[in-house]
Order: structure tokens, then sequence, then C-alpha cells
């Protein structure tokens, strides 16, 4: 079988200080044949700013050197570990012993509820978080599979499901706050003035 080529600008190996080492967990954002280039664009954005790593499993619905991919994450490729798949299977034959959470809006498991401290007492290094394309979502047979790891994020009645950038951002940045943010900066600091000014 052909092997899609890997990129790994800035290589999280072994934990770089900009990989999302919280507790010694890693963060993996796995997207199944996405769709939008602008949606994949702010996610490697998302995965920039978290030090999170992204897998994309093809096949995709646009070019990685689309215009509208690049502009929507332009100052964040540098640093950026991806990795590319020809399809699910490549992916699985690499990856399928993880324990992989799958986001849908049709999990019957919150996903709050993913076990973050469980996993890093039993000493898993890495979180897995897949999402499907835009169109369709995950296919219900993977899902099937799968169906202790399935999790939904909250949504009003009626209401298909959030953008996918939205998704994952969210999905991230819970993971992040359960690990009380490790090795993220966690405070601003104004251009012009100092906080400080504020108690003055």
């Amino acid at each position: 079988m052909k092997r899609l080529s890997t990129w790994a600008h800035g290589p999280c190996s072994p934990f770089a200080a900009d990989c999302a080492i919280l507790g010694a967990v890693k963060i993996n954002i796995v997207l199944f044949q996405p769709e939008i280039p602008q949606n994949t664009g702010n996610i490697s954005r998302t995965c920039s700013a978290t030090g999170a790593a992204l897998h994309l499993v093809h096949p995709l619905g646009f070019s990685l050197d689309e215009k509208h991919l690049r502009r929507a994450g332009l100052d964040y490729w540098e640093g950026l570990e991806i990795h590319q798949y020809e399809n699910d299977e490549d992916f699985f034959s690499q990856h399928g012993e993880q324990k992989i959470f799958y986001f849908s809006q049709k999990g019957r498991t919150n996903f709050w509820d993913i076990p973050v401290g469980e996993l890093k007492a039993s000493g898993k290094d890495e979180i897995w978080l897949a999402f499907g394309r835009e169109s369709q979502g995950l296919d219900e047979e993977l899902l099937l599979k799968n169906a202790d790891t399935c999790v939904r994020i909250p949504m009003l009645e009626g209401k298909r499901s959030l953008n996918l950038s939205n998704a994952v951002a969210i999905a991230v940045y819970d993971i992040l706050r359960q690990c009380g943010f490790e090795g993220l900066r966690t405070q601003g600091q104004l251009n012009e003035h100092t906080w400080s000014e504020s108690d003055a």
C-alpha cells in the first residue's frame, strides 16, 4: 500500500516544549475525510496554539496547498505536527490499538466524561480525539464498533451539529482544562501598559 507523506514541522519528540505535554499526555486530533479547507486551516491553528498533533485521513475534499487552508492557519504552519494517511485502513493499521474518542452528534455519552485522569493514572501518554467529515460525520459502523468511546457535545434539541473547527476547539480545550492547562501560558500582557497599573 502506498503510504502518504508525514509532515513534522518542529516534531513533538521527545515531548518538545511546544507540545501539549499535560502531565505527559499528548493530544492527537484525527480528521476523517475533511471536506472544507477553512475548517482544517482553523483546526491546524488550534493544534499549533495548543501543541496538539493533527492527523488527516484521506481522501480530502481539497488540496493541502489550497489558499483558503493556508490563509486560515497562515502563521501557524511552522511548528505544526501533521500526519497523513491514504485511507481509514492505513490509519487504523498504525493506530488501531489506541483508545480513540469519536465525536458525533449521535453519541450517547457527553464529551466531558472522557476520563482524562484515569487515562493518565493508567500510564497513557496520549489522548486521541476523532472527528468526521462536515457533511455526514463519522460512519455509523465505526461508531457502533466503538460505542464506549463515542461522545457528544451537548446542543439544543433539533440542531444538527456544530461547525467542525468549533467542535475540535471545544474538545481540545476541555482536555487542557482537565489537565490544568499544564505547559501553556495562562496569563497575557498588555502592549502599552502593565496590569500592575490597575492596582495603583
